[in-house]
Formats: structure tokens, sequence, C-alpha cells
């Protein structure tokens, strides 16, 4: 149903809409050529003749809006009577609907294929396994990824992994848009290479644990090609002193947090402990130090440092 920018042509659809009770519709569309409206219909009138369709149809599989006034209580009605059916919903403009409505679509329309309105601000994913090798895990697509970030540019994907070593096999292999990244197990010098390789929107970074190998090389990596970093911290972990300090530099300032224990830090010919602090401080432009703390306390206070994205 398409209307002009008329206010009379909105409520003569919105009339027509109400009286809609015994119509089976698989498919409806909302749209104005100009606007607003329907954005001038009284939202009430509006919601009203929405809920008419929504409760009679029973099988809608296509809905397409495009500036109403529709509300989330609206879309509740909709999941109650269309569920089943529904596989696109698409609405533009509707400043009514909540990221709570569109959850409350996502969360029991099973066979929806399709759905497009806000644009997302957080996207949390965690990555668990409780038992060693009994999880199958499956690698993202980029393709995937590509279209997510096209429809929300600004997102902040964050993903916690609580994985054993051989269980990271399909993640990073190719480029992923994270921007934060939290590893609560041990994870290995490769993993942390691939990083670097394939996350350029990287913005933070948790490791509590690795190996025991020199990080030197993943680090400064990970500073030459994630130009959005600005926060990290390793727990469990041993970079170079020579290493740790060339990765600052290439930070270039922009390290807003920096938590470093002091057992990570190897001293070598160039640098010793005492001379990390002074050096690291006058290029992140503050006074530095790294941490000390028991190594029974290390995970713990790692995993709470960091003001995780929700």
């Amino acid at each position: 149903m398409c209307v002009d920018s008329c206010t009379e042509s909105a409520e003569a659809a919105c009339n027509i809409l109400s009286q809609l009770v015994n119509c089976t519709i698989k498919t409806m569309g909302l749209i104005s050529t100009a606007r607003p409206s329907f954005m001038d219909v009284s939202q009430s009138h509006f919601v009203s003749a929405l809920t008419v369709v929504f409760v009679n149809s029973k099988s809608l599989s296509s809905i397409k809006i495009d500036d109403t006034p529709a509300d989330d209580p609206s879309l509740k009605v909709l999941v109650a009577n269309n569920s089943d059916t529904l596989k696109l919903l698409k609405m533009s403009s509707c400043p009514h609907v909540s990221p709570a409505g569109i959850l409350c679509v996502a969360d029991q329309c099973h066979g929806l294929c399709e759905l497009k309105h806000v644009h997302l601000e957080h996207l949390r994913i965690d990555v668990v396994s409780e038992n060693s090798g009994q999880t199958q895990f499956h690698a993202i697509r980029k393709s995937s990824w590509d279209a997510l970030i096209h429809h929300s540019p600004q997102v902040n994907i964050v993903m916690y992994f609580f994985l054993y070593e051989e269980e990271f096999e399909p993640f990073f292999r190719e480029q992923t848009p994270v921007t934060h990244l939290y590893f609560g197990r041990a994870v290995s010098k490769d993993m942390l290479g691939r990083i670097g390789l394939n996350c350029p929107r990287l913005t933070e970074l948790l490791v509590c644990a690795n190996w025991l190998e020199p990080l030197d090389e993943e680090l400064i990596c990970i500073a030459e090609r994630c130009k959005s970093l600005t926060a990290i911290g390793l727990g469990e972990c041993e970079v170079t002193c020579s290493g740790f300090m060339e990765f600052v530099k290439m930070c270039d300032g922009r390290l807003s947090q920096l938590s470093i224990m002091e057992e990570v830090l190897i001293p070598d010919n160039t640098y010793n402990i005492e001379q990390i602090h002074s050096e690291v401080s006058k290029h992140l432009g503050r006074i530095w130090f790294p941490d000390m703390m028991p190594t029974w306390l290390k995970r713990s206070r790692y995993m709470k440092t960091f003001r995780y994205p929700h």
C-alpha cells in the first residue's frame, strides 16, 4: 500500500487496514512516496489498524514498513500471531520501535531469513568449551561479517574465548571485524599472529595466558596492523623488554590502557626492568609501571581490569 504525503491518504489507508478482518494476507508493504503521511496519523489509530492485520492474517511472511509510528507492542502482536510464517521484516524510520522490539521478533520468529531495522551498536559473542575436544566450532564466513559491517559500520564486536588450544583452529583464518577480544584460557603464538594479520578493527585485547613463548613478533604485528588498538592486557605471557618497547613505540601514544605483569617482561641487552618503566612512560606521555601481583591473583585480576562492552 503506497500513499502520498497527505495525511488524508494515510488515514484512508489505516481505515482500509482496519477492515481487513476476513482477509488472509501473506505480504504487506506500507510506503509513503513523500514524508510525513503515516507519521502524521495518530499513533493509536495507526497501531490499531496494523494490529487488525497482524491478528487476523496469521500467515504473514513478508512485511516492509517505512516511516510509520509502529511500536514494540504492535510487534509483539505480530509475533504472537505470525511467528511460524514470518520470513522477512524490513522497517525504516520507525522511531517507536526499540531494539527490545526487534529482539522479540528475532527470538520468536524462527523462520526469519532477513531482519532489517536499526544499526547495531554492540554484538557480543561468547565462545566457550567445557570439555577439551568435545565441542565442534565453525568459522563465520567473511561474507557474513562483511554484510554485518555494511549494515552497521560502527558496531562493536566483542568476543570472549574460553577454549582449549586445539579448539582455536577455525578462528581468524581470514579478516574478522572484531573490536574487543578477551581470552580467558591460554592461547598460542599462532593464534595471536593470526589476530595481528586479520583483525584490523581491534581496539582492545586481553590475553590471560600463553604457553610462555616470547610474543615479540606477534605484538609488533598487532601494533603495526591494528591501528585502532588502545588497550591491551597480558597475564601469564612472555615478551622481551626490547620487543615490548618496540610494540609501545609502534602504537605511537594511542594506548590508553596498558596492563602488563612485571613477570611478563624478559630483560635483555637493551633494557632491564628498571629502565623499561621510564622509557614506556616517555612514549605514553604519563607515568607507567608494570603491575606486580602474586601469580594466583593474575587471572582473576585481569578478567576484572578491562571494562567489557555488554
